[in-house]
């Protein structure tokens, strides 16, 4: 058996820089689609709603996208031809979403819109771990991070800049004002650009080479899941047990999905125990029920920072405009204004977060992997509960410097810690299911949030910050349950 070639510096460059694209098209997403809703006509209590779509559909289409990407090969190789399909619809549904003539266009849109991102980007997580010797992994996921940063930082100020040139940045009421509309378009030609650049630029290891090479991932465990069982069990009483509460006491009619969900994974479990057939969905349970311990761990610290940044992304239009403009008016000039300056801040912190994906890799050779992420997982949270307390808009910008360092540890620091548990011929799907407990959180937000913003902080979406706050600080205390590989810290030191 033959190591794995290291890539150089550029090589590594060119299989990252599409993420530049995939990250300019979220972050347009996240920093204008709850503004989109509100200006069609959407209140604060129907935007979780509204978002649910998103998170439903990467839950069903990452696994999928990673276990046929795990089994293709081609002329574009095995998970390039997943980029450029996936860019292709993005860009559709980006021309088209600014143009929504009203809400449920504008809802349709995002999820064919997320769907089309997660297409192009739960592959790009298996590619680096397709391409790279472990020795390299870290700084091909840090190199992510620092695109993600890149492209996050263009797309979020774009409408705000756009309006210093001169573009109008109001529309008559039910309107889109023209700054989104050109930075939705914009969008579209740098997802293509980039991920056409990839695409073409860089190569994959046919699947026989890559399962033959000595240093890449962990040997395939056997699962026995004749105990799944329980665990549907389990997943089918908590599923009843949330119907009956949103029926019984009249609760936010979102909380429906969370609860069917619950009892539509509890069905899947009970069937997976019952059944020793192939095909894709039982091979994706298994994996899911059979997973690896380190992963299992890492499953909750994503859980709980993913719910913190899904607050970010769904209320810090109404928290801004609301308590630093003063304002709920979304035809008025002081909303769009303050609509504008939260993609300021947006891009902000992810240009903090780009500059941060260089500072990690020396935090962590000083206090590794784990305590590093827990770090830049607390800055993270006390920055978003900051926003309660800070009443100027311009010194919102300070707490963006924990939320980047929080955003870039988050994006690269548990894959580090990940990637060498994984086998290499199943690196896809397991990289999709772990992105499961990316979009659960999200899930569970846009269904929680609403509700709990609406019965106990008096529908004021700042708290919603707040309690966002305290889950990313949960989650950095989950840190401590995962144990950091040996080869983690060598890497780290090298």
């Amino acid at each position: 058996m033959t190591r794995k070639p290291k890539l150089s510096f550029w090589q590594i460059w060119n299989m990252c820089f599409g993420f530049l694209g995939i990250q300019f098209a979220f972050a347009l997403q996240n920093a204008n689609v709850s503004r989109i809703f509100q200006t069609l006509g959407a209140s604060i209590d129907d935007i979780p709603l509204l978002w649910i779509a998103a998170p439903c559909t990467g839950l069903i289409v990452q696994p999928l996208i990673g276990y046929a990407s795990d089994r293709t090969w081609g002329r574009l190789g095995r998970r390039r031809p997943y980029f450029l399909v996936g860019a292709i619809l993005t860009t559709l549904a980006l021309l088209w979403m600014p143009n929504s003539l009203a809400l449920w266009m504008a809802a349709v849109l995002l999820w064919l819109m997320d769907a089309s991102i997660n297409i192009s980007m739960e592959p790009f997580r298996a590619f680096v771990g397709d391409q790279l010797p472990t020795s390299q992994r870290p700084l091909g996921y840090a190199m992510q991070s620092f695109f993600i940063g890149i492209g996050a930082i263009v797309a979020s100020i774009s409408p705000w800049l756009l309006a210093k040139l001169g573009v109008s940045n109001v529309a008559a009421a039910g309107g889109i004002p023209d700054t989104v509309k050109y930075a939705f378009y914009l969008g579209g030609a740098v997802l293509m650009g980039a991920v056409c650049w990839t695409v073409m630029s860089t190569r994959e290891y046919p699947p026989e080479q890559l399962v033959a090479f000595a240093d890449d991932g962990v040997e395939e465990n056997v699962v026995d899941v004749s105990g799944a069982w329980r665990v549907g069990l389990l997943l089918l009483a908590l599923g009843v047990a949330a119907l009956v509460a949103v029926h019984g006491y009249a609760l936010e009619k979102g909380l429906y999905v969370l609860g069917g969900g619950l009892f539509a994974i509890g069905l899947l479990f009970l069937w997976l125990s019952r059944t020793r057939g192939g095909g894709v969905v039982h091979h994706v349970m298994r994996d899911l029920y059979g997973m690896p311990g380190p992963m299992r761990r890492l499953s909750v610290v994503q859980f709980f920072s993913w719910f913190a940044l899904f607050s970010l992304w769904l209320y810090t239009t109404g928290a801004v405009t609301s308590v630093q403009y003063g304002t709920t008016d979304t035809t008025s000039a002081a909303y769009n204004e303050g609509a504008n300056w939260v993609g300021v801040l947006f891009g902000t912190y992810n240009g903090i977060a780009a500059v941060a994906a260089l500072v990690i890799p020396l935090m962590v050779r000083r206090l590794g992997l784990r305590l590093s992420h827990l770090v830049n997982l607390w800055l993270g949270g006390l920055a978003l509960i900051s926003f309660l307390l800070i009443r100027n808009p311009t010194w919102l910008l300070l707490p963006m410097v924990g939320l980047g360092f929080a955003w870039a540890s988050i994006l690269s620091l548990p894959y580090a810690l990940l990637s060498d548990n994984l086998p290499a011929k199943k690196m896809g799907v397991y990289m999709g299911i772990f992105n499961f407990f990316v979009v659960i959180p999200q899930l569970l937000a846009a269904s929680v949030l609403g509700v709990l913003v609406r019965m106990f902080f008096h529908g004021q979406p700042v708290w919603a910050l707040v309690l966002g706050g305290a889950s990313m600080m949960v989650a950095g205390l989950c840190v401590l349950r995962v144990n950091e590989p040996l080869v983690g810290v060598e890497r780290a030191q090298t």
